[in-house]
């Protein structure tokens, strides 16, 4: 007779990070929450934010890291922290080492198939946020989400 092997799904807590942002209501909040952690990076970082319905943060998971201008980013790694923790919603977000916060076609193609991925899912995509050395790029605030 096979033995079929059963499995359990834990989702396990590796810390905390401070900040100061509690939700995320504009890709302002995003970019405070997010330049601390991502700062020094040297290799690209791919993160999902992970929300509740009221854009209260539940928590961050790095889904990649990259090399120094490139991270492998598939749809599955993104979407099941969010699916395990019951998130509504993710804020994507990752940053260019170079400190040029400019979105390669790469970047906009993998924005579109995330957001495509998260409304099968029913996890919106709220944005997906470059982090630069000075500042950040928004995909929705350029109107490209």
């Amino acid at each position: 007779m096979y033995r079929i092997p059963r499995y359990k799904i834990m989702l396990v807590r590796e810390g905390s990070h401070p900040s100061e942002v509690k939700s995320i209501s504009s890709p302002a909040d995003a970019f405070t929450l997010l330049r601390t952690y991502l700062a020094g990076s040297d290799r690209e970082h791919f993160v999902a934010v992970l929300v509740d319905t009221k854009n209260k943060v539940i928590g961050i998971n790095t889904v990649s890291v990259g090399a120094l201008n490139t991270a492998v980013v598939h749809p599955r790694e993104v979407f099941k922290p969010a699916i395990l923790c019951n998130a509504a919603s993710v804020l994507l977000a990752h940053n260019h080492p170079s400190g040029d916060a400019t979105p390669s076609e790469d970047d906009k193609a993998m924005t579109q198939r995330l957001c495509d991925a998260g409304t099968i899912l029913g996890i919106t995509v709220l944005d997906h946020i470059i982090i630069g050395e000075d500042g950040y790029f928004s995909f929705k605030a350029q109107g490209l989400i």
